[in-house]
């Protein structure tokens, strides 16, 4: 195994020279203590001193000297501001659409289209789901060249089902009846009509949106609250108490 080359003594001598070189580069009080020297190769060396702006802890200034052969002195190759363990980075960088989440898309926003999305395929290929495939019949030429995919629709009913308006709901698991039952929910056709359907209550929370059809909530059209079985009290007039008034 070959051994490390060894730091060259007069460019590890070369602290100043090395911070003089971070000074000019760096803004002012940015440069910290000179913390060690790493031999890079022959003749080859790097200073690092702690970085001491702020918003940049973990981080160093390295100088790199290099001294030619039989040179007394070295010379600055370069000065760099290098990540340590613990230095607070920038996320990793990724293209805008790849950063863009469901509910970032504004009233101006317009996205590109995915020609090859896996959620969707050619409305003239056959699904094998029936009612999918006869609505891609019909629409055929009609301005939907692409219909959702098993793999788009599975994505659609998972994310609803686990969502706020599926079983495991807060406001699921308070009710007393569930969406299969009530006169609101309006069959959903298609492949997803035997889970889902669309809620049409304005007094429900999920009004205009799809729910599970084991979904429910307090404004379920057959449930009701409960009604006391003792009989409210008529009011009693007290005709006797007299309240003086002073007039005048």
């Amino acid at each position: 195994m070959a051994r490390a080359a060894a730091p060259d003594a007069v460019a590890s001598a070369a602290v100043e020279l090395a911070r003089q070189a971070a000074l000019d580069v760096a803004d002012r009080g940015a440069v910290g203590e000179h913390t060690k020297v790493v031999a890079r190769g022959d003749r080859l060396v790097s200073h690092l001193f702690a970085c001491t702006a702020r918003g940049y802890r973990g981080w160093t200034w390295t100088v790199t000297l290099a001294r030619a052969p039989r040179a007394k002195a070295p010379t600055v190759c370069e000065v760099e501001l290098t990540a340590g363990d613990g230095a607070v980075r920038a996320p990793e960088w990724l293209p805008w659409d790849q950063r863009l989440r469901p509910g970032d898309v504004g009233p101006a926003d317009v996205l590109p289209m995915v020609k090859d999305d896996p959620r969707l395929e050619p409305g003239f290929e056959a699904t094998g789901e029936e009612d999918v495939d006869r609505v891609a019949l019909w629409e055929l030429g009609l301005g939907r060249p692409r219909v959702m995919s098993r793999e788009g629709r599975e994505e659609a009913a998972t994310r609803w089902f686990a969502g706020e308006t599926g079983p495991d709901s807060a406001t699921a698991k308070n009710a007393t009846a569930t969406c299969s039952g009530c006169g609101f929910m309006v069959p959903m056709p298609g492949a997803l009509r035997q889970v889902f359907g669309v809620c049409g209550n304005e007094w429900s929370p999920a009004d205009g949106r799809a729910v599970a059809l084991t979904f429910g909530c307090g404004a379920h059209s057959e449930t009701d609250v409960e009604r006391s079985a003792e009989p409210v009290p008529q009011p009693v007039l007290d005709e006797l108490g007299v309240e003086p008034v002073l007039i005048g």
